[in-house]
């Protein structure tokens, strides 16, 4: 009989995880788990409970034998669902065969890579950016170019900068709304971002998980202004609808990638959870003013954090939608890991380093406004006291 004391085999590993890190904001979570008293600024996870209609929808169904396998690209009535949302609401002109329900948005853009990037293959990817999508094209080979954002016009990208890294791509990321950097991208740099896309014969991954948490301007759906297929749209249940751990998302894309990504979504989760997807389909055909509810809820967040933020001289950027809100804690080629770590020790206040979304995130630190406002003020009262000892520090 195995015990765990036992002497283990040495098991070589892939060489994938060579120089593989986590994401920061697991760190911080992990290192806070085992504090007490902490404020948490670190996750992006609502804290507003699941709205109740969905809740008591899921429990009205949950009967044994009920809870079984769907299909592997997710339930015909839920795709159905999703796709006269994307018409009604993208203007993306889908059917449910157009349509693949993943596991969450995370899982939509694994399997949209997976069947897109070949070792070698150069994906582009924000800078600032999600952590997940440096991780996922790094663990399939791909060689990672990350593009930069401009802070002086709201972090929109730096389409010179794409358009010089683009030969060497196959597959652009695109994020707006935008996590960490709260930017929405204006329809015309979404016209010129999918312009140079067909120049360069890129295939867009465009990550619009936080479509519906804009303060400011409107959301552009790239997939509505696409004429040729190129672009894979990914959507997802967790942030607008507070259904985090119901791990569902969605992606529409021309026919051949969405073939490709149900092979791959068979041949590693198999199928989407059945449980998820009635929660889904009882967001999509319930009450709708949830959505705007907790969104000026944020947008209220938004404007308290943006106004401690500048009192203390900490403000970067004004963010147009999503959660987050970005702080100055250091000074550009700091390590925030660091900083991060010491807030967390010495203030209790866990937030999620820069750098984990990418070099130019040194001396930056994301706060997330999914808490209490009284969670968010006190918070930042104690990051501008941490800020004040490390610049005496330097």
């Amino acid at each position: 009989m195995r015990t765990y004391d036992m002497p283990q085999a040495r098991v070589t590993l892939s060489r994938a995880l060579e120089g593989f890190r986590r994401s920061g904001i697991r760190e911080m979570m992990d290192l806070a788990a085992t504090l007490d008293g902490v404020l948490h600024l670190e996750l992006g996870e609502p804290d507003f409970p699941t709205p109740h209609h969905i809740v008591e929808a899921v429990q009205g169904v949950l009967e044994p034998g009920m809870v079984k396998y769907t299909l592997s690209r997710g339930d015909p009535g839920l795709r159905a669902l999703l796709a006269e949302k994307l018409r009604r609401a993208n203007g993306i002109a889908a059917g449910a065969d157009d349509v693949v329900v993943t596991i969450g948005g995370t899982g939509a853009i694994a399997a949209a890579m997976i069947a897109l990037v070949d070792a070698g293959d150069g994906v582009l990817v924000p800078d600032l950016g999600w952590p997940s999508n440096e991780m996922i094209a790094g663990l399939l080979g791909a060689r990672i170019l990350p593009y930069r954002l401009l802070p002086e016009s709201g972090f929109e990208p730096d389409l010179d900068h794409v358009e010089t890294l683009a030969r060497e791509a196959r597959v652009i990321v695109v994020n707006s709304p935008s996590n960490p950097t709260g930017a929405v991208f204006s329809r015309a740099t979404s016209e010129r971002l999918l312009e140079l896309a067909r120049r360069y014969d890129l295939t867009v991954i465009s990550d619009e998980v936080y479509e519906d948490l804009v303060f400011d301007g409107e959301h552009v759906s790239l997939g509505a202004l696409d004429d040729d297929g190129r672009v894979v749209s990914v959507y997802s249940f967790s942030k607008a609808y507070a259904m985090t751990g119901f791990r569902i998302g969605y992606l529409t894309a021309n026919s051949t990638v969405v073939e490709a990504v149900v092979k791959v979504q068979e041949a590693i989760v198999a199928c989407p959870p059945w449980v998820g997807q009635r929660a889904a389909e009882a967001a999509l055909t319930g009450p709708q003013s949830v959505l705007a509810d907790m969104r000026d809820a944020y947008k209220r967040r938004r404007d308290l954090a943006v106004e401690l933020l500048e009192r203390h001289g900490l403000a970067i950027a004004r963010p147009r939608g999503t959660f987050y809100v970005l702080a100055r804690v250091d000074a550009p080629g700091s390590d925030t890991y660091a900083f991060a770590r010491r807030l967390l020790l010495e203030e209790r206040v866990a937030v999620a380093p820069g750098q984990t979304f990418g070099s130019a995130g040194s001396g930056l630190v994301r706060l997330s406004l999914a808490s209490p406002p009284e969670a968010i003020s006190e918070g930042i009262e104690r990051l501008a006291r941490m800020a004040i000892r490390q610049a005496h520090r330097t």
